[in-house]
């Protein structure tokens, strides 16, 4: 078995790591949000009132007009929320308690043609679960995959346990969805594995996929990392990912004819009591979960992880690709002097602080940026923590200058704003790198259409 060991990265110790401990959990409301579904220009199939079932399409991609996303429970459209532009933030669902469902009928991809699977996938709403590399967006099915990947471990802080988010008894709900992708691509599916770490009868039992081992600290389990060490994505191809939660779920539609939108989330954080994973549909409303569980009133709820998820209010709705909810303390504080302080109790890269001196140390972290954007210099910090063959930092200043011919020959097709993310968390100019990193992305993605 070759290992890929990464060295370059970093891993950031942080308390309230959710126990094995799993409770069903419903709630009365929830949304979905296209802003979830990058690239996706969304055209609103529903209106406020209207009754909805799970698998009813509520919106599609204006451009890609296959491409649909669906309800992920039966009940009545409550609210369109808009922003800014009048950009359709949230399509919020009134549960209305019976689940009723779609049915797109069950179907054996193993059996079927390519065009058979696609458009099954594109009906039932699954085929948006799909990202692609370049420009990390949901993937477009008229471009068949030069290869698939899965990662089947996450390494950001506090991440869930793959392992047990896709458990045993989900091996032929995985199965069919790799059965199902194997159909999409003439290339390979890749499934990005842990030696120790990924243990899940679903992971090692499952056929038609070619293992791939990595070790090291974050980012070694995201995807984009996997590809760029296993078969760099060029200039021309696409190369499909998506998480193993969302490989179950197309499964799971071809097996019982539903969509049924299960899932399991991990609650995570200092700020929570009992962190914990809870069985849930996507879309859950935070509010109603967090009332006994959130005592403190100065805090930030993240869909995600810490690092490149989601800020939610506490009315907010969970991502619609997260397995993780994360809440910690607001930084909205001036520390006079911190920098001159010995600073026993903050998490430092550089050894500025004595922390360094207890490596086993977990970290109660707040949000506070410790000061302001700043000059942007050269100083390898980011280059320390992105195993990547790549020049982050002369991409990052290409993209600020909008630099089409640099951004591609500095490799800005192989990337996406989570694999960037330690780069915006180590740095000290305080420049909001994946910020910048998808402005590129979408300049990028303008300018080859």
């Amino acid at each position: 078995m070759k290992v890929s060991k990464l060295k370059k990265g970093l891993d950031i110790p942080l308390i309230g790591e959710a126990g094995k401990a799993v409770r069903d959990y419903k709630t009365a409301n929830y949304a979905v949000k296209p802003t979830d579904f990058r690239g996706v220009f969304p055209k609103l199939l529903v209106r406020e009132g209207d009754q909805v079932k799970a698998g009813t399409p509520l919106f599609f991609d204006k451009y890609r007009e296959r491409i649909k996303v669906v309800a992920p429970v039966s009940g009545t459209i409550t609210e369109i929320k808009r922003g800014k532009k009048r950009v359709i933030e949230e399509i919020c669902i009134a549960a209305d308690g019976r689940m009723d469902y779609e049915s797109f009928g069950s179907a054996d991809p193993g059996g079927m043609s390519r065009e058979e699977v696609l458009d099954y996938m594109l009906k039932s709403g699954t085929f948006a679960l799909i990202h692609q590399l370049p420009y990390a967006i949901i993937a477009d099915p008229a471009i068949p995959a030069r290869d698939v990947f899965i990662s089947t471990f996450d390494t950001a802080p506090l991440a869930p346990d793959l392992n047990l988010v896709v458990g045993d008894e989900a091996l032929p709900e995985f199965q069919a969805g790799i059965d199902a992708l194997g159909k999409l691509t003439d290339g390979k599916v890749y499934l990005g594995m842990h030696p120790e770490k990924s243990t899940s009868r679903a992971f090692t039992q499952v056929k038609g996929v070619e293992r791939v081992f990595f070790s090291g600290p974050h980012p070694a389990g995201n995807p984009g990392i996997q590809i760029h060490h296993t078969a760099p994505v060029n200039k021309g191809e696409n190369v499909w990912y998506l998480r193993p939660a969302d490989v179950q779920l197309i499964g799971r539609t071809f097996l019982k004819g539903i969509h049924d939108a299960t899932t399991l989330v991990a609650l995570t954080g200092s700020e929570i009591d009992e962190p914990q994973y809870i069985t849930v549909l996507r879309g859950f409303g935070v509010e109603e979960l967090m009332k006994a569980r959130v005592k403190k009133e100065n805090v930030r709820y993240i869909s995600g992880n810490v690092l490149s998820g989601t800020r939610l209010d506490r009315k907010g709705y969970g991502g619609y690709f997260h397995n993780q909810l994360s809440i910690i303390p607001e930084g909205n504080y001036y520390e006079m002097f911190g920098w001159a302080l010995p600073g026993f109790g903050k998490f430092s890269v550089s050894r500025s602080y004595f922390s360094w001196l207890m490596p086993a140390k977990k970290y109660r972290l707040d949000t506070n940026y410790h000061g302001g954007e700043r000059a942007y210099v050269m100083s390898g910090e980011y280059e320390a923590v992105l195993p990547m063959d790549i020049l982050p930092v002369h991409l990052i200043k290409a993209i600020m200058i909008e630099d089409i011919d640099l951004m591609e020959n500095l490799g800005i097709y192989e990337v996406a704003e989570e694999d960037f993310a330690l780069c915006e968390f180590v740095c000290t100019s305080k420049v909001p790198v994946q910020e910048v990193l998808r402005k590129g992305l979408d300049l990028m993605r303008k300018e080859m259409s």
